[in-house]
């Protein structure tokens, strides 16, 4: 029996421990009213997003949406804090499912763009 509950442990542990490895980081830059990734594609999976400002001269934020509903905001992938001029801050974990998404900023403002999961 205790080698049973040794083994569960064990492989819950290994689960756990793979799971934390597939956060994967999306790095977007953003200029003067624009971001310079125009378009991104990803695997089904959890993200952290982080979000440069270069030289946009305020500070700048991140919306990620469905496309379908521009309005539903993902709040996890708002970044924690207004990323002051040339410097960077994350999101919290999102995790995304197949499907098209746009990405902007209210605040640079910007266009917006397509994030494709596939």
């Amino acid at each position: 029996m205790k080698k049973l509950i040794a083994i569960v442990v064990i492989v819950l542990g290994f689960a756990f421990n793979t799971n934390a490895q597939k956060v994967k980081t999306v790095s977007l830059e953003q200029t003067k009213g624009e971001f310079t990734q125009k378009q991104i594609t990803l695997s089904e999976g959890t993200y952290i997003f982080e979000i440069a400002n270069t030289n946009v001269g305020h500070n700048v934020g991140f919306v990620l949406a469905p496309k379908s509903d521009i309005k539903a905001h993902i709040k996890n992938a708002y970044v924690t804090a207004q990323v002051k001029n040339n410097e960077k801050e994350t999101s919290k974990k999102v995790v995304l499912t197949k499907g098209e998404y746009v990405y902007f900023c209210p605040l640079n403002p910007t266009p917006q763009y397509t994030l494709i999961v596939e």
